[in-house]
């Protein structure tokens, strides 16, 4: 073997692991993050209450189960009840078999069997209204729905398609098909 051929030989090798070495310790970038749907935590018989920027009551959870999901930082909840203050400080009540609620907490959408009910005491007469889904924003005191809704009153019943809610000025309305029906007190 001539000096040629093993001088040659050695810049091959070394230029064979001088690439190698580069390739292995390049930058790769940031690492892409995988979410796996995972949740970040889980409460279990439990009652939140949510404040407004003036540090007043908004609304109050009560569940028996909630999940904060990674990925949106969204909430799901297991059989809701939400209380949301009226203007005179008595509460409204929304009851669901699934709740839904925002990541910055501006909307809650309660899903299956929505139940609500006025204040037992105080200026407004007693009142229910039964839909299939209601979306709540706490922040404005308000409710809506696009889906049936029947209410009830002492000596009332209406329906309608389409609903919102008020909780402010203790103010409804429905949106169309409205329909009402007068019944006699006993």
């Amino acid at each position: 073997m001539n000096w040629r051929t093993a001088i040659g030989a050695t810049l091959l090798v070394v230029a064979i692991l001088s690439g190698w070495s580069l390739l292995r310790n390049r930058d790769k970038g940031p690492q892409a993050i995988v979410d796996d749907g995972s949740v970040d935590y889980v409460l279990h018989d439990f009652q939140i209450v949510m404040l407004d920027d003036e540090g007043k009551e908004s609304t109050t959870l009560r569940a028996p189960r909630l999940e904060r999901l990674r990925a949106d930082q969204t909430l799901t909840i297991a059989t809701p009840v939400f209380e949301m203050p009226g203007q005179d400080g008595n509460h409204w009540t929304m009851r669901s078999e699934t709740g839904w609620v925002s990541a910055k907490g501006d909307e809650m959408r309660l899903r299956g069997n929505v139940a609500g009910d006025s204040p037992t005491v105080g200026n407004t007469p007693p009142t229910t209204f039964r839909t299939t889904h209601l979306n709540v924003f706490p922040k404005e005191n308000r409710a809506r729905t696009d889906a049936l809704v029947t209410m009830t009153r002492p000596g009332m019943e209406q329906s309608g398609v389409g609903f919102e809610l008020d909780s402010n000025n203790n103010t409804y309305h429905f949106l169309s098909q409205s329909k009402g029906r007068y019944l006699p007190r006993r």
